[in-house]
């Protein structure tokens, strides 16, 4: 049987790939303070919805998405310094899709407690 692929996972992959790639233009640039910030907490948005993956429960994988939604919201910050400021180069492409990850990891969350309490 072939698993189908989950769609916050790869869009988390995605996302992680395209920061990788905007980071390194930041690192050419000299911006290395937010270019390392932003890496990592832009790439663990997607290490842990992975690992919620295989949560123990469901208490456990609310728990672990909303450690993603934490490392989704500080990514948010460093892009919006990045758009903010004159000498950073931005991509507005990171912008809508880190939103658009966003609402889904929050729907997860609002339906995952709602399925909880039933």
């Amino acid at each position: 049987m072939v698993k189908k692929e989950n769609p916050v996972v790869v869009k988390s992959i995605d996302f992680a790939l395209k920061i990788i790639d905007f980071c390194e233009v930041l690192k050419e640039k000299g911006k290395f303070v937010i270019a390392n910030q932003l890496l990592k907490s832009g790439t663990s948005i997607g290490a842990n919805i992975h690992e919620a993956q295989n949560a123990e429960s469901r208490v456990d994988f609310i728990h672990k998405i909303k450690i993603a939604l934490k490392e989704l919201e500080e990514t948010k910050y460093w892009l919006i310094l990045c758009e903010r400021a004159t000498s950073y180069p931005f991509k507005q492409d990171l912008k809508m899709d880190i939103n658009e990850l966003g609402l889904i990891m929050y729907k997860i969350v609002s339906t995952s407690k709602k399925n909880q309490q039933k």
